[in-house]
């Protein structure tokens, strides 16, 4: 028998999660968006509420819980509140995570102590690169050996650039097989600089250039066992299909919210028959969407392969996601092109997910 109701534990989460993202997350978005800055404060309280830290092993000061289905249902309540906001929040993953499942020990126990201490450590993860039909599992940018150094040169872009960590997780070709190295941000030949993009306006991504960046044979994440980009790959596309729901979710509930208190004619606009028919199918495929990313990140839990089901997900989800955002447009009419409603930045931020990929992970 299929159990789709979340554990009390679940939803304990959830509900937390949830309220902060109404009362935290909420009031910052529209002035954060404006700024292009992170909200001070915001990210050392969300920290707190331990979103992060217990995916990870106990003897790196975690709780040692990984799942994700509930990375999934926080990602999803974080972006409801504002995707900018939770992909910053959820970033600590993007190197904690993967050095998790594949980092040795001396990588775990110099890393993941501090993404699990007493304060906010933000992580940046370099997979995407600046080129026309580029492929996660093909990348252009290359590492060979050179002694006992290994020498990394290419470009990569859309890449979380927060301050606060110094360390940044660059894939790169190593005789055909993509694989992931330990950058520190100082190191000679790493050029960042910042782009200026359409949404996620709030949080600062970048475009690297490596030119004979030389990171010691260590700085292999795995060491010599290396490490799997399809499974990072595949919990990157649960973790952005998640967040896609809760941008979906936000700006049905706004539109629907919206219609409910705007008169037209002397009645609500919801009870006009395309109105109410526009909210209806959005609702029916946010809920649709969601199905789909709960599936791939129960396989997930499960040990299961899951690439087929994340990446079904992620393409079905991205599309709701633009049309819930568009549709909450068309329903505010001119109001919904005006920068003091939600619905424009939620239209700019779902544009992303087509180009977005393993900007946060589960």
């Amino acid at each position: 028998m299929l159990d789709f109701e979340p554990s009390e534990e679940q939803q304990l989460i959830v509900e937390t999660v949830r309220q902060f993202a109404e009362q935290e997350i909420r009031p910052l978005a529209r002035e954060a968006d404006e700024s292009g800055k992170l909200p001070d404060g915001l990210l050392a309280q969300a920290h707190e509420l331990g979103l992060v830290a217990p995916a990870l092993p106990e003897a790196q000061g975690g709780g040692g819980e990984r799942s994700a289905v509930t990375s999934a249902l926080i990602a999803e309540e974080l972006a409801w509140g504002d995707l900018s906001l939770a992909l910053a929040i959820l970033s600590p993953g993007l190197v904690a995570l993967p050095v998790v499942d594949y980092g040795t020990e001396a990588q775990q126990a110099e890393l993941l102590p501090r993404y699990a201490g007493g304060s906010f450590v933000p992580g940046s993860l370099a997979l995407q690169e600046p080129r026309f039909g580029a492929d996660p599992f093909r990348p252009r940018t290359s590492a060979h050996r050179d002694d006992r150094d290994y020498v990394l040169d290419g470009a990569k872009c859309l890449v979380p650039w927060q301050e606060g960590d110094d360390t940044v997780l660059v894939f790169a070709d190593e005789d055909g097989h993509p694989q992931g190295f330990l950058v520190p941000r100082e190191a000679k030949g790493l050029r960042a600089e910042r782009e200026q993009n359409m949404g996620i306006q709030a949080l600062p991504t970048v475009e690297l250039r490596l030119e004979g960046v030389r990171v010691p044979a260590e700085a292999r994440l795995g060491g010599n066992e290396g490490s799997d980009l399809g499974a990072l790959v595949t919990r990157g596309r649960v973790a952005l299909a998640a967040t896609a729901v809760g941008v979906a979710r936000a700006a049905f509930e706004v539109a629907r919210d919206y219609a409910k208190e705007r008169e037209a004619f002397g009645v609500k606009i919801a009870q006009k028959q395309a109105i109410a028919f526009k909210l209806a199918d959005m609702a029916i495929e946010i809920d649709a969407a969601r199905l789909l990313a709960w599936e791939a990140a129960w396989r997930l839990d499960q040990g299961l392969p899951a690439l087929r089901e994340a990446t079904l997900a992620y393409q079905q989800v991205r599309r709701v996601a633009l049309e819930a955002a568009d549709g909450a447009v068309q329903v505010f009419g001119g109001h919904g092109y005006i920068r003091d409603y939600l619905p424009e930045l939620h239209l700019r931020n779902a544009r992303g997910f087509a180009a977005f990929e393993a900007l946060a992970l589960v």
